[in-house]
């Protein structure tokens, strides 16, 4: 039987040894708080670690029934920020110092059966703990706080600890089952889905069973299956149930390859953090970041930079059929023996804990960034293969020719600055080429771009992404890489920009798109239709009025290009200069079309010189034009008896509108020989909001559920404006409460907001106003009691 307990929590920001005790002031001066709860809510940015590092308690009282005594009860805390000790009833019964990592402490001889019962949890979020990941400067804020949810199991005397099952695409399963006492064992798989029974029968303690007829689980078509192993004593049934995959993850010399065949791995790293309430969110919101990986930006795997993370996101990485390197938790600094230690122990956990999900491929067993220390290494290896013999293990490095104790290389390749290659060959950076190479970071800090930069640092953020993913496409002995990063987030002052935040992400902290966005969501013909384009098409934006180098980022089969309703090009992916992208951006070159011919009475010859040197004019400016261009334009004054002014009149016609009238483009994205997608773009004469609600019901089950809102000022075409840089007042009625201030920083155009329950079953609403006239917007939410 499992019971969550995550209501009805008293927290203070302090610690003192009465706090634990049952007789402690019925929690005078506590705080009522919901699990998961963050110790400090901070502001969007411009705030330091200070504000979280503390010692604080947590206090509970716990109605124990009487029937539980002759019970096994067990208290399992998924994650508390970053040391632990829990009391029960005024005594210390367990301490536990990481993180990121789950514990259980066995509560049952501690327990007063019939009776209340205080547990108690003094938590310690300092960051000069001798633990992972501290010891020096660190890239992230790392919170505190009984940040994942909590629960009791209540259990027979003879009862299953854990089971591990690893399961082939032969059909096999190796099921290593844990028990506590004595008794018979039995196994039963069924199909998730369908509900289907596909195997069921007597097992041992390590068993191989055989399914026939699987259905395998791939990126593409993620079937999953729900193994049950009963424990059958004297003391009567316990069961233990996991999901399982069944599935061959191989990295080898030449890639990384699924059920035999190769993938190239597309992905991005991610922290495991929101505004307002750092690492504090329940699984909705968990769930809602893989989602939007796999669905928005349409990679193929993330990386859980630089520690375990959720049970709830890997689960959902399980159902999407996302691909997960997760990694043990540390940040470039090795301790003393015993901050090593624990880093053994961190492993140790990780690969327990995890171990199950098919979405896991591949364990991280180095502290991200750290300097050989083979001692170490060593230990932490051979940790992960004896819990997991079948994962093969990484670790993150900048270092080249590293010592590597590992089974495959993961370098963070840094080396793109714009111009040159998007990425190091794998001969010139690894130690082993017989071994499996991988690119575990890149861009990020060599390039940071907010939401409200200028639009050609945007789009050059977006092409530096670009030439990295069509780098790694032509290395076939690549496995792949992880771009840095999903999102942007709050930093050390060491790191980030003034303000304290990371502005490395493809998206911003509230998961908004930036353009590089489109980048990676353009490489999944599965998506939805992608249309972007980099431009707003307004020449005040570059230097000299020279429109620049545009592209298109789509998915699409192809883009008609329309000028003020006038058809220009039908543009396609054959020819653009990014080879090994699967839809690489497409470079705009024509803002005329056959306009000259239809309306000059340009001959095909005279019309291809012109609009050739009118569109490379509003591309780069006149005085770039290459030799070759200026003698075919000489040959059109000659032959056609053209004037200079004669080509400046042209260029303000069909190119420039300098003074002239607003210009509309818009681009059509075809599928099948259907239009799928229009972009809009033209001079902004209203504004609109825009809220993307993620759910608009909300359910109250094992704790408080979360709705987060993006919010977007956009012109009436839909377009984000890039400068709408205000703040909108946030109002709710209703059954549910805004996380964070009730001011909306909107930068770039975009912001968000956080909507949760209270506990009641109910309605709710939220109300977005900005300080211009009429500009509004309205949200809606059911609450219900699962």
């Amino acid at each position: 039987m499992r019971i969550d307990i995550n209501n009805d929590w008293l927290w203070t920001d302090s610690f003192s040894e009465e706090m634990v005790k049952p007789s402690f002031g019925g929690g005078s001066g506590m705080k009522s708080v919901r699990l998961p709860h963050t110790v400090s809510m901070t502001p969007l940015n411009f705030f330091d670690e200070h504000i979280y590092q503390m010692e604080s308690c947590y206090r509970k009282i716990l109605d124990v029934p009487a029937e539980w005594e002759g019970k096994v009860v067990l208290l399992t805390f998924d994650a508390v920020a970053h040391e632990a000790e829990v009391f029960c009833n005024g005594e210390s019964v367990a301490k536990h110092s990481c993180g990121y990592t789950a514990f259980t402490v066995d509560l049952t001889s501690r327990l007063n059966y019939g009776a209340e019962n205080v547990i108690a949890v003094r938590c310690d979020s300092r960051e000069d703990l001798n633990i992972p990941p501290f010891g020096f400067v660190i890239d992230y804020m790392t919170y505190g706080g009984i940040y994942r949810e909590v629960h009791i199991d209540v259990r027979e005397k003879s009862y299953i600890r854990d089971v591990y099952a690893s399961a082939g695409m032969d059909g096999n399963v190796r099921i290593k089952t844990e028990i506590e006492g004595e008794g018979e064992l039995s196994a039963k798989i069924t199909d998730a889905k369908s509900g289907g029974t596909v195997y069921e029968g007597a097992c041992d303690a390590d068993s191989v069973i055989k399914v026939e007829g699987v259905k395998l689980w791939s990126v593409d078509d993620p079937n999953l299956y729900e193994l049950t192993v009963t424990l059958r004593s004297g003391a009567g049934e316990d069961t233990y149930s996991t999901r399982i995959g069944f599935r061959d993850a191989v990295f080898s010399t030449d890639g990384f390859y699924l059920n035999g065949g190769k993938i190239k791995i597309r992905g991005l790293n991610r922290h495991q953090c929101w505004p307002y309430v750092g690492y504090a969110m329940p699984e909705s919101m968990q769930r809602l970041d893989a989602d939007i990986l796999k669905n928005e930006l349409g990679v193929n795997a993330v990386r859980t930079s630089h520690y375990p993370q959720s049970q709830h996101f890997i689960d959902r990485c399980d159902e999407l059929g996302l691909l997960v390197f997760t990694e043990i938790p540390g940040w470039q600094n090795i301790g003393d023996n015993a901050w090593k230690e624990q880093a053994v122990t961190n492993t140790r956990e990780m690969v327990t804990q995890y171990r199950n999900h098919p979405s896991i491929i591949l364990w991280g067993v180095r502290i991200n960034e750290s300097v050989d220390c083979d001692e170490l290494y060593e230990k932490t290896n051979k940790a992960a293969h004896e819990l997991d013999p079948v994962r093969q293990t990484s670790g993150v490095r900048y270092l080249k020719k590293s010592s590597l104790l590992e089974d495959v290389y993961a370098y963070n390749d840094f080396s793109h600055s714009g111009s040159n290659p998007g990425c190091e060959p794998k001969k010139n950076v690894t130690s082993d080429m017989n071994k499996p190479f991988l690119i575990s970071e890149y861009n990020g800090h060599m390039y940071p771009t907010k939401a409200f930069d200028d639009e050609l640092h945007r789009q050059e953020h977006a092409l530096r992404h670009c030439n990295v993913l069509d780098s790694v496409m032509a290395n076939e002995d690549i496995a792949g890489s992880f771009g840095w990063c999903m999102f942007d987030y709050n930093t050390h002052k060491d790191f980030g920009s003034g303000d304290r935040v990371c502005y490395h992400g493809v998206t911003d902290m509230f998961r908004n798109p930036k353009l590089a966005a489109a980048v990676y969501a353009s490489q999944n013909k599965d998506l939805d239709p992608v249309l972007e384009i980099s431009s707003s098409m307004d020449i005040g934006e570059h230097p000299a009025g020279n429109r620049g180098e545009v592209y298109i980022l789509t998915n699409c089969d192809s883009v008609k290009m329309y000028k003020n309703d006038v058809f220009i090009k039908e543009y396609t992916h054959a020819g653009a200069k990014y080879k090994n992208m699967l839809c690489p951006p497409i470079l705009i070159d024509d803002f005329i079309g056959d306009q000259m011919k239809e309306r000059e009475g340009f001959t095909d010859r005279q019309n291809k010189i012109v609009k050739d040197a009118l569109n490379f004019s509003a591309i780069y400016g006149m005085d770039n034009m290459p030799a070759g261009m200026k003698l075919t334009m000489a040959e059109a004054m000659v032959r056609y008896k053209m004037k200079f002014d004669d080509a400046y009149m042209l260029f303000g016609k069909y190119i420039g509108n300098w003074g002239g009238q607003s210009t509309q483009f818009k681009f059509e994205g075809i599928r099948d020989g259907k239009v799928v997608k229009t972009v809009i773009k033209s001079a902004m004469t209203k504004l609109a909001v825009r809220l993307d609600v993620s759910s608009a019901e909300l359910v109250e089950g094992a704790t408080y559920d979360v709705s987060s809102v993006r919010i977007s000022v956009t012109d009436e075409y839909g377009n984000v404006m890039p400068f709408y840089n205000r703040q909108a007042a946030l109002e709710v009625t209703g059954d549910i409460e805004l996380i964070g201030p009730a001011l909306a920083d909107i930068n770039g155009g975009m912001g968000g907001v956080y909507v949760r329950s209270t506990g009641k079953e109910g309605k709710g609403r939220l109300k977005v106003t900005f300080p211009d006239p009429g500009l509004a917007a309205e949200a809606d939410f059911t609450v219900r009691l699962a």
